[in-house]
């Protein structure tokens, strides 16, 4: 079998995809690009601006992480992403849309926008990249990148803002999954992969990595993904943002 995994390094959905392919020990080829060019390359090749993407060796393409890991979960039925009990498939199929619908998205517009008001950051992101630009050449076409970026996910400074106050909630709500066993399991699902992705890259933030200390959330994002490239400096935010959360 032949996959090809179309990626942009440090995605936190394609961060997701290439886990549960490892888990399911399925072979996989990374078509790397890079931001925001990706979007108009995928469009042509999958319909879809977004990443990642499959192609298997049989032509068949497939879009969206939620939708990956299913077809996946087809292709290599052991060890399974969902719980084989209805009721427990659809608490971990809950958590799964909620990571996919808010909680990937607030990791975008908090990324963007500590890009945007620290710009020279951004190298530090493509460290492990296998396309990688000259550290200048990022920083210069950061602001570009930025603000195309920024207006593909509405990564404006109110959705900020917003989403710094909403953080503690929104990690209570990780915790309180990971107490009833919706997540944590010894085998990973499908809601694991998806949340823990971006807590990680969330966590890249140095103002918003103090919301996670001693919290289970941080343990369970760092078990399953403890190396991810990039950092943003503290004091990035303004202080009344974090005030107010």
């Amino acid at each position: 079998m032949s996959i090809k995994l179309y990626i942009v390094h440090g995605s936190h959905p394609c961060a997701a995809v290439a886990r549960a392919m490892e888990i399911k020990q399925l072979p996989y080829d990374v078509v790397e690009m890079l931001p925001p060019m990706h979007a108009a390359i995928q469009r042509v090749r999958f319909g879809s601006r977004t990443v990642p993407s499959i192609r298997l060796e049989s032509g068949e393409k497939v879009s969206g992480s939620k939708a990956i890991v299913r077809r996946l979960e087809e292709l290599a039925p052991a060890p399974a992403l969902f719980p084989a009990d209805p009721a427990a498939r659809a608490e971990v199929e809950r958590a799964e849309t909620w990571a996919d619908e808010v909680w990937q998205a607030v990791a975008r517009r908090l990324l963007w926008v500590a890009f945007a008001r620290a710009p020279r950051t951004m190298p530090s992101y493509q460290e492990h990249a296998r396309l990688r630009l000259p550290a200048p050449v990022v920083r210069a076409v950061a602001p570009l990148a930025t603000l195309a970026e920024r207006r593909m996910n509405d990564a404006t400074e109110p959705r900020a803002r917003d989403d710094v106050r909403a953080l503690p909630g929104h990690l209570d709500r990780i915790d309180a999954w990971l107490a009833r066993g919706v997540l944590g399991g010894e085998t990973p699902n499908a809601a694991d992969l998806q949340i823990a992705a971006s807590s990680r890259l969330i966590m890249t933030i140095g103002d918003a990595r103090p919301f996670f200390a001693g919290r289970p959330c941080a343990e369970h994002a760092l078990g399953l993904f403890p190396r991810w490239d990039g950092s943003v400096p503290a004091g990035v935010f303004p202080t009344p943002w974090l005030q107010a959360a």
